[in-house]
């Protein structure tokens, strides 16, 4: 099979299937030539789809821009000591929360790992093959109000974060929002509530969230559309970013 005239390889790659003709050019003949020729047919289209998929995962990751590229659920450090539930990590890691379009919290202190968490979860979605994407809150503010500088900047701003199936918001309320990111998170919420999923990484507990959101009817209809449908998990008061740096030391 690997020895394709040149035409037919022009085809192949006029049609996309780099992938299809690569694999063709690699397959060992040694050990498929006494194979019959659906056999070794299947083989090629099994090795092409593995790069296929391998190249739309790293993608996905990479136009996620994530924090912690490198985060893996699989390899968090100090579970026990942290006090970080396994069996609902290994859960969020099925990524089953998106397809419920259901929210994600993770609360705790400054340097509890919330960060590393939400990365590891979006990559995680990557890895399913979800559209998934990572943002700071004050990068999210700073965007939306650069979009109100330009014609229709508004609108292409919320649809343009609306439609990630799963948006990771870190460092959720760390600074209270002005009345326009207000009214900018309401419309957001709105528009995500019961399609999509997001991630809040935040150091305010849920009793917090409305003062810090100004605590008027913008606060209540936010929150009305994150609370309800939400997994908490806290990570806790355990430093890990002082841990590692002492480890390292």
């Amino acid at each position: 099979m690997s020895r394709l005239d040149t035409e037919t390889k022009r085809k192949l790659r006029e049609m996309n299937a780099g992938e299809l003709l690569e694999a063709i050019d690699t397959q060992d003949e040694t050990l498929s030539i006494s194979l019959p020729f659906e056999d070794r047919l299947r083989l090629v289209v099994d090795d092409a789809y593995a790069s296929f998929t391998h190249a739309k995962v790293s993608g996905l990751i990479r136009r996620a821009g994530l924090r912690y590229p490198n985060a893996d659920l699989r390899r968090i450090d100090l579970l026990d000591e942290r006090g970080l539930d396994r069996p609902l990590l290994s859960q969020l890691g099925t990524c089953s929360f998106v397809a419920r379009q259901q929210n994600v919290v993770f609360q705790g202190f400054t340097g509890s790992g919330k960060s590393y968490l939400g990365c590891a979860i979006a990559k995680r979605a990557c890895e399913h093959r979800i559209r998934a994407h990572y943002v700071r809150m004050p990068d999210l503010e700073e965007a939306w109000v650069a979009a109100q500088d330009t014609p229709g900047g508004s609108g292409k701003f919320l649809r343009k974060y609306a439609a990630f199936t799963l948006l990771v918001i870190d460092e959720w309320l760390l600074d209270r929002p002005t009345e326009s990111t207000r009214t900018m998170l309401l419309e957001l919420m709105e528009r995500r509530y019961g399609e999509t999923s997001t991630v809040f990484c935040t150091q305010y507990s849920q009793k917090d969230w409305h003062q810090r959101l100004g605590s008027g009817v913008h606060a209540d209809a936010i929150m009305d559309r994150i609370i309800h449908n939400t997994i908490w998990v806290e990570t806790g008061s355990y430093n890990v970013r002082e841990h590692t740096a002492l480890v390292t030391a």
